[in-house]
């Protein structure tokens, strides 16, 4: 069993950054791919970033977010991050982590989920 709590959501004018925090509880943290994905109002939640269980190996979205976010963990912590950088008005939606047996960009391949954060991006 893994519990997900993200933070580090709010709001930020266009071109500014924000740095997203995960934490999970529970001693397997390490053995899990991470993921980040985000859902706007009236969208499906689509998939932003993944990270394998020892960080060397990591996924983004194309063209969407690749070059500005990046993904990262700290095991020790028991924490995966989502810096972001050049946001734009159409990142706002929100943000949630999720553990899967590997690290992948499909949603059903996630078992346990965050209760998400909320970033908005003013133009």
């Amino acid at each position: 069993q893994v519990h997900l709590v993200e933070s580090g959501g709010g709001l930020v004018q266009a071109g500014g950054s924000l740095r997203l925090s995960c934490a999970a509880s529970g001693r397997t943290f390490s053995s899990y791919g991470m993921g980040w994905f985000r859902q706007a109002p009236g969208k499906e939640r689509e998939f932003v970033a993944a990270i394998n269980w020892s960080g060397t190996n990591r996924y983004y979205a194309d063209d969407s977010v690749k070059g500005r976010f990046t993904i990262s963990r700290d095991n020790a912590k028991n924490t995966v991050y989502l810096q972001m950088n050049s946001l734009k008005p159409e990142d706002t939606a929100v943000y949630f982590c999720a553990a899967a047996p590997a690290m992948d960009r499909v949603v059903a391949s996630y078992i346990y989920w965050g209760q998400g954060t909320q970033v908005t991006v003013s133009s």
